[in-house]
């Protein structure tokens, strides 16, 4: 039984998509490259929009840290981390004082006077 279930499963995952030129690669999973990227991202947008609370996820601690100065320094209001057993989702409550915020990519270390020059540029 478990061995039908493996060798179905494996002819599932290989199967390929149907294609106008005949031969379709097979297709890959996306994945995220900077989850506190779609995460800032995703908090400006709700901000421009006027939203007083914005759902992000995927859940990192990077995301939580960086989400915990933001509040600290008063630009978001109170966090609810939801543990869903996956990835996690961090609900923001917005205060309406970002006008705009991003990564800096790769992360450098930076000093304070060199902030301002990688944010012009």
């Amino acid at each position: 039984f478990w061995l039908k279930r493996v060798d179905c499963l494996v002819q599932a995952s290989t199967r390929r998509q149907p294609h106008s030129s005949g031969s379709a690669p097979l297709q890959a999973n996306m994945v995220k490259i900077s989850v506190l990227r779609d995460c800032l991202n995703g908090i400006v947008n709700a901000e421009k929009r006027g939203k007083r609370q914005v759902l992000v996820r995927p859940n990192s601690k990077v995301i939580i840290k960086f989400l915990q100065v933001m509040q600290k320094h008063g630009y978001i209001g109170d966090l609810e981390i939801v543990d869903d057993h996956r990835a996690g989702k961090v609900v923001v409550d917005l205060v309406g004082r970002i006008n705009k915020c991003g990564v800096i990519s790769p992360r450098f270390d930076v000093t304070l006077d060199g902030i301002e020059q990688l944010a012009s540029n």
